[in-house]
């Protein structure tokens, strides 16, 4: 007699629970890579209001456009705020309330993008 414990009953069961914890992960790294798609957008949003929407300033504005920089450039002129090299009439203070990784982030961002 067959219990339900049997050698077939798991083979059953085993497969589906399988299944169902590679979706699990599955989804749970497209979470985490939404998460942060969305925290770099929103870490970029705070340049808009000098630096337009996306990094695009408008057209004959003093503020530059960021969007399509090279990424090192964007991220040694804002280390150049930073440590006071480079002056700037806000930009100094603005740098310093930013970690590393949020900076390099900021670059990577804004050079991405065309």
């Amino acid at each position: 007699m067959r219990t339900p414990t049997s050698s077939g009953a798991v083979r059953r069961l085993w497969f589906p629970t399988l299944a169902l914890a590679l979706s699990a992960l599955t989804s749970g790294g497209a979470l985490a890579a939404d998460t942060n798609v969305l925290r770099t957008r929103a870490l970029a949003a705070t340049c808009a209001q000098c630096h337009g929407t996306e990094g695009v300033a408008v057209e004959g504005q003093a503020m530059v456009r960021l969007a399509g920089l090279p990424e090192d450039y964007i991220l040694s002129q804002l280390m150049a705020f930073r440590n006071g090299q480079r002056q700037a009439t806000i930009m100094h203070q603005i740098t310093k309330g930013y970690s590393q990784e949020q900076l390099e982030t900021l670059a990577k961002y804004f050079g991405a993008k065309k």
